[in-house]
């Protein structure tokens, strides 16, 4: 029996979601602050660098912004914690800890009880890697699905299907009224990261004399992305022999960006498929799309184009792609029966 002492002390504590990507990650914590980084950490490469960033360690844009001085590290490949360096598992424990600075106040000091979220099918090699990087942080852990994270998130718990396109997967999650099984999600790994490097592939053969690397891809592919037809032409600035020109990427944009639909489509029909056929109709008219990727323009609509050749289909887009993973995350923290939770 729960005594009112015990509830009190639970209450006090500092409960948070946390939404660990690939690209990017979110935290939302119970004392009502929402803060994010790009998913990147950086060390200086010696005293010189470490004199010119003043700091010790950098996060985010700021790390991305001085690569060049940083020993820079972006720990989650495919949604997945890197193994076998100890500063890629460093890193990790650092971008936690960090996370939960940017959220936590000086009433904050006690130990937290977080609710994190990964990719489907990482879940039990990510589980126990998590647990090591927020021992020093958190007296209690709860590590779950990212697509489950975002339908508790808006209420979809029954009879629908999460798709959640992030920059290192791409996660399905099939919601039927209980925690879902392994059997009930899917991750593949065709999703931003991919498009990225194809969008980089096709730019260097049509451009071979052109000047730019990955991370100004990424920067393009974040703000003109599109399938189907384009809006309108996608131009950008490209340096050719150090002269800022303007390229058209509107063929290579669409080619790209339209590179990761066939797996999207196939997982989600598959998966579907497999569920029980009395349910089918009603999955397929309540899917939910989030993450990073679920804003390229014409993503929802095609996907319910495909889909409603088998029957009506209803695809809508979450309303915050960015912390709707860790918004869903904290609202489970804070719905959490005590028994659910692990201790560390």
């Amino acid at each position: 029996m729960t005594t009112k002492s015990t509830t009190a002390a639970v209450e006090e504590k500092m409960i948070v979601g946390i939404d660990l990507g690939t690209s990017r990650s979110a935290i939302s914590a119970s004392n009502g602050k929402r803060k994010w980084t790009e998913s990147y950490v950086g060390w200086p490469r010696d005293f010189i660098a470490r004199k010119v960033v003043g700091e010790s360690i950098l996060f985010g844009e700021k790390a991305i912004a001085h690569r060049l001085s940083l020993d820079l590290y972006r720990p989650l490949e495919n949604g997945v914690i890197k193994e076998g360096t100890a500063r890629d598992e460093e890193a990790v424990k650092e971008l936690i800890h960090h996370l939960i600075n940017l959220v936590r106040t000086k009433k904050d000091d006690a130990k937290i009880r977080a609710v994190v979220g990964v990719p489907a099918e990482s879940f039990k090699v990510n589980k126990v890697a998590i647990k090591k990087a927020v021992a020093e942080f958190a007296e209690s852990l709860l590590v779950v699905s990212e697509p489950f994270a975002v339908a508790y998130g808006v209420n979809a718990l029954d009879n629908a299907m999460v798709i959640d396109v992030g920059a290192g997967t791409v996660d399905f999650c099939i919601m039927h009224g209980t925690v879902p099984a392994e059997e009930d999600q899917r991750t593949i790994l065709t999703a931003g990261d991919y498009i990225d490097q194809q969008l980089f592939n096709f730019l260097k053969e049509r451009y071979p004399h052109s000047d730019f690397n990955l991370n100004m891809v990424r920067r393009f592919k974040e703000e003109h992305s599109f399938v189907g037809e384009p809006g309108k032409a996608v131009k950008v600035k490209i340096p050719v022999a150090g002269k800022p020109t303007i390229h058209d990427i509107t063929d290579e944009m669409k080619r790209a960006c339209e590179s990761i639909l066939p797996g999207i489509v196939e997982s989600a029909m598959e998966l579907i498929a497999k569920f029980d056929p009395e349910y089918q109709g009603t999955i397929r008219e309540n899917i939910i799309l989030s993450g990073g990727g679920s804003g390229i323009m014409g993503l929802a609509e095609h996907i319910e184009q495909v889909l409603g050749e088998y029957g009506p289909a209803s695809v809508r887009t979450v309303e915050d792609a960015l912390f709707s993973g860790a918004d869903g995350a904290l609202a489970l923290a804070l719905d959490m029966p005590e028994d659910y939770w692990t201790s560390i």
